[in-house]
């Protein structure tokens, strides 16, 4: 049977719908859910993107992989939005950067939506700047835990760091070898106060993860978290797209 290679932008079938989020300061945001086209999703994705003033954004290359993939290949579901501020194509979410403090109502605005759905064992997904607000607001949610991709620790205090252990919730951190701002041995050394966490040195990462190996490098990761029954992640999708 001939197929399509995963890679790239390739975008694999599912339910997609555009969504609105609203904070509890009248900020409305956008976003998109995404969910397996024909079965209930075993767990959800909520993903926070990198840096607003950045570039980063809802269609960050590899937030835009998960929702693009994951559905079909893991039955999870995908919740990508902007943060306050912030332009895609999907639109532009309202009010403007809040330095990680004010993104604490978008968080909170995003689960909102996720128990209204009903959607299962919501797990948070942060890169870079995503993962300060994971970390700084993330035990405020009922969650199953947390990934954090390249998180740089720059407005994460120590205790804010430290309130995850013991928590009960899982904590996963992929530690890029070439990161620009957080490497493998320092990670060891700041995350050290949550003993639990399972810290994942990525042998030849960068931060921005570039290219189809480190997309399924992380693609991977995820779904051993998440829903390893899913594993070995294809590399060709068997129909037509």
């Amino acid at each position: 049977m001939t197929g399509v290679e995963i890679r790239g932008g390739v975008e694999l079938p599912a339910r997609r719908e555009e969504v609105e989020l609203h904070t509890v300061d009248g900020i409305t945001l956008v976003g998109e859910l995404s969910l397996p086209l024909d079965r209930d999703p075993v767990a959800t994705i909520v993903a926070l993107h990198p840096l607003p003033t950045a570039g980063g954004f809802m269609d960050s290359h590899i937030i835009r992989k998960i929702a693009g993939r994951l559905p079909a290949l893991a039955d999870l579901a995908v919740l990508r939005f902007n943060f306050r501020g912030v332009s895609s194509p999907r639109g532009t979410s309202g009010g403007s950067f809040g330095e990680g403090i004010d993104e604490r109502h978008d968080l909170a605005a995003a689960m909102d939506l996720i128990a209204a759905r009903g959607l299962p064992h919501p797990w948070l997904l942060g890169w870079s700047f995503g993962t300060e607000v994971v970390l700084k607001y993330g035990l405020e949610h009922p969650i199953d835990g947390a990934i954090l991709l390249s998180p740089p620790l720059h407005r994460a205090t120590d205790a804010e760091i430290g309130a995850w252990a013991g928590s009960g919730k899982r904590l996963v951190a992929l530690i890029p070898e070439l990161d620009d701002y957080l490497r493998p041995a320092e990670a060891a050394a700041r995350f050290a106060i949550v003993p639990e966490i399972d810290l994942v040195a990525v042998e030849g990462g960068k931060h921005l993860w570039v290219g189809e190996s480190q997309t399924r490098r992380v693609l991977s990761e995820v779904v051993q978290r998440i829903n390893p029954a899913a594993l070995p992640l294809p590399e060709v999708w068997p129909a037509t797209i």
